[in-house]
């Protein structure tokens, strides 16, 4: 019975032999580029988490992902964390209740802005909010 041969060519390098993503990620198009940064202000109605992912792994590769996705990151940012401490409040007895009351309201805000930001840089346009502390820069 034959086998197959488990030599392999010794002119061929150990690199050669596997194929896989490149080390780094190609730059976005022009259209992808547009396409993030409107994603990175449209998640802010899930608050700061889209715009940071989209922020640390697309940031290096299109100028206006990474422009858009840091301020809307710089947004979403302090309102999460003033949410979660909300979130976190709302069960106590007696003021539980007011607590609730200022999550919503904050998530609300927080998405009626992202909404706008986001329509705005589809659009082309760079978006800047009126109150943004830009922790982030």
């Amino acid at each position: 019975m034959a086998h197959a041969s488990s030599e392999h060519d010794p002119r061929e390098s150990e690199t050669d032999r596997f194929e896989g993503a490149p080390a780094s990620a190609l730059p976005l198009t022009a259209a992808q580029d547009r396409q993030w940064a409107t994603l990175a202000h449209f998640g802010g109605v899930l608050m700061c988490v889209p715009s940071l992912l989209i922020f640390l792994v697309f940031k290096d590769r299109g100028p206006f992902t990474a422009q858009e996705s840091k301020e809307a990151l710089n947004f979403t940012l302090p309102p999460t964390i003033l949410a979660l401490i909300a979130l976190a409040l709302s069960p106590l007895p007696g003021i539980g209740g007011f607590f609730a009351v200022v999550h919503a309201i904050i998530w609300v805000i927080v998405t009626i802005f992202s909404v706008l930001a986001g329509i705005e840089v589809e659009r082309g346009r760079p978006y800047r909010y009126d109150f943004n502390l830009r922790l982030i820069r």
